[in-house]
């Protein structure tokens, strides 16, 4: 053993005397581990038992971090546990079930005590300790009953804890955090042991996972810092939803029985703190490399993805860390599933509070009075903590619409020779016509090209306006490519959302569709601003576009195409920096590929993979872009309305069902 660890090792012993940790040690230390390393493993491991460091620490044999100086993050929970529990996680699924994934099923059901802290390894054994002190001097005084109060607004349902029952766990908390500070203070000594101990300098190599600033922050924090939560005490049911589900979750929630009995545990959790604001996966099948850079995967591996680091991988595949060796490499994506977060958490230790068998009678009619409603909500206090916390998940977003049916859809390319007059005027030869066309320069024949929907086009549109008003959803701004259809298809859905005066149409052509299938050697010719304005479209004739209609490449290449399109969406978010709600974009099937793979950071699909999934977009088909500023990338999520299917239709001759014929 170097004499550095071993200077550590003595320290560690003498302070933690009598204690579990130097059991647990010495036989890894046996073993010939390194002292940092073992503390590591231990920490790792929740500090259970030697056999499961040991298992860690062979694992993680060829983990490129094994040596870097990297404590965990902690954090105390109180946990509802029995009966309660059950009904949470009850909820849990069924919320899932009826209205998608939201932010609350990241975690398990809890009250926050203490934020995320850092603690150095060798310290891990004291906060076991605080949680102790912190338990037994406010276990007489814990409420018998813990009243929970239901609050929900748009992007938040949850309940909470107010009175007196709050005042004592926020003293548990603040009671935890003051010994926990005291007993694990961390001297920066410690740090650099273990930096310079021969053979255990800072490892970097880990594709720049640990950043400077990262290792900077470390190195100056020197006393393990522990700050209660001071704000409302709050059980989240579910959070960030879409405001549509505000009702089926709230529903939910007051089916929920408060009525059963409690035990409430004190838990104290761990995560690496290297990988908060990656993705989690869980490997569903077992998967053995093929070449020297892909991971081994065993079923129930987490693997850690940064979606920012997936240049080098190719389609279907992603580049992660796994949790179970610490390894990097490529993964076949198509083997895993999303996890939750909080699924690569470590459970530590635990403090239960007894409930009513050990406590007087005085308490058993307070838990009873409490039953009854005395610790109410305090309304101006959850008001204004209900409105601080709408204002911080507000989100910009992106709504990716396809336009609705065009008439050359449904009649063919000879569509305007059937509504043309010989003189070139317009007439309705079917119901599915519109009603009327809007004046062009040029007269009817510019139609050809760029046809207008049809009636069911139009009603298509209205229907998907009308479910977006109903949705609760927000559009901010509204973008359209120069195609007469999808400018109508803006205004129609504007329309229903009662926004048509308000919001006006910023016609942009570097959303048009890929030009190579449009038909002849040159572009359409589209209608110009002053044309759509004269047809009574809110245009935004100010706009600067990000391609001009000049700009337009006749037949142009698939990575033409792409390239437009990128540069396209990224001035359309940037144009609204300070927007909170949605950006509405109206374009063409591939718009929905096109326009949302730049967002979230993907490559382009191959060109044929491409052709197939754009034909499969129905009219009005729909994807959602969220931006996640807590994670720093944009997300692919649910569209805030339901698909539109609805079913072909044939021509109908009322002379062939004449009788006799």
């Amino acid at each position: 053993m170097a004499a550095g660890e071993t200077q550590l090792y003595a320290k560690v012993s003498n302070k933690l005397k009598g204690r579990s940790t130097p059991l647990l040690l010495e036989p890894l230390l046996a073993m010939g581990f390194p002292v940092h390393t073992a503390l590591k493993a231990l920490a790792a491991t929740g500090r259970k038992t030697a056999e499961e460091a040991l298992v860690w620490l062979h694992e993680h044999c060829n983990d490129p971090s094994l040596d870097d100086p990297i404590p965990q993050e902690y954090a105390l929970f109180l946990c509802p546990t029995g009966p309660l529990l059950e009904k949470l996680q009850e909820f849990w699924r069924e919320s899932k079930r009826q209205c998608a994934k939201n932010r609350a099923h990241e975690v398990f059901p809890h009250v926050t005590l203490c934020d995320f802290f850092t603690c150095e390894d060798q310290k891990v054994e004291c906060l076991y300790e605080a949680l102790k002190r912190a338990g037994d001097r406010l276990l007489g005084s814990f409420p018998v009953a813990v009243p929970l109060a239901l609050h929900s607004s748009i992007s938040y349902l949850g309940f909470f804890i107010n009175g007196s029952p709050a005042d004592v766990i926020r003293e548990f908390a603040m009671t935890f955090a003051t010994e926990a500070s005291l007993l694990a203070g961390t001297s920066i000594s410690h740090f650099w042991i273990f930096s310079q101990a021969p053979g255990h300098g800072l490892n970097l190599r880990l594709n720049n996972l640990i950043s400077a600033s990262f290792l900077s922050h470390y190195i100056l924090q020197k006393y393990c810092s522990v700050k209660p939560c001071t704000k409302q005490l709050h059980l989240t049911l579910a959070h960030k939803f879409y405001p549509h589900h505000q009702r089926t979750l709230e529903q939910l929630a007051r089916a929920i029985p408060l009525g059963h009995s409690c035990q409430w545990t004190a838990a104290l959790y761990s995560r690496d703190m290297r990988f908060v604001h990656y993705q989690t996966l869980r490997a569903l099948f077992q998967y053995k490399p093929q070449n020297v850079d892909e991971l081994t995967l065993s079923p129930g591996d987490y693997i850690f993805v940064d979606p920012t680091q997936q240049d080098e991988a190719s389609e279907g595949w992603v580049i992660g860390i796994s949790q179970r060796t610490g390894c990097r490499g490529f993964l076949p994506e198509n083997y895993t599933d999303r996890a939750s977060e909080s699924d690569t958490w470590v459970k530590h230790r635990m403090y239960t509070f007894s409930l009513a068998t050990d406590l007087n009678s005085r308490k058993d009619s307070e838990a009873s009075s409490r039953c009854n409603g005395e610790f109410l909500p305090q309304t101006a206090r959850s008001l204004s903590s209900l409105q601080a916390l709408q204002a911080t998940v507000e989100r910009k977003s992106v709504l990716v619409v396809r336009h609705g049916e065009r008439v050359d859809q449904i009649f063919g390319k000879s569509w305007l020779q059937q509504c043309s007059t010989p003189d070139g005027k317009y007439y309705r030869p079917d119901l599915n016509f519109p009603c009327s066309l809007p004046r062009r320069s040029r007269g009817i024949k510019d139609f050809e090209n760029d046809p207008p929907l049809s009636s069911c086009g139009i009603f298509q549109s209205r229907i998907a306006g009308d479910a977006l008003l109903d949705s609760g959803i927000r559009i901010s701004s509204v973008f359209a490519s120069p195609a007469l259809r999808c400018v109508q298809t803006a205004k129609l859905i504007l329309e229903e959302l009662k926004l048509e005066k308000k919001i006006k149409i910023r016609v942009e052509p570097g959303i048009f569709e890929w030009t190579k299938w449009e038909a002849g050697k040159t572009t359409p010719t589209l209608m110009s601003l002053e044309e759509l304005k004269e047809a009574n479209f809110n245009i935004d004739t100010g706009y600067r576009p990000a391609f001009p209609l000049s700009a337009l490449l006749p037949a142009e290449s698939y990575q033409e195409y792409v390239d437009r399109c990128t540069a396209s969406v990224v001035q359309i978010v940037n144009t609204c920096p300070q927007d909170t709600g949605a950006i509405l974009i109206v374009s063409h099937g591939s718009a929905l590929d096109s326009c949302t793979r730049p967002l979230l950071g993907l490559p382009p699909r191959e060109c044929g993979d491409f052709a197939q999934l754009v034909r499969k977009i129905p009219s009005l088909g729909m994807c959602f872009c969220e931006e996640n500023k807590e994670e720093g990338k944009w997300e692919l999520v649910n569209p805030p309305v339901k698909t539109l299917t609805h079913g072909a239709n044939a021509a109908f001759n009322w002379r062939n069902w004449i009788s006799g014929n």
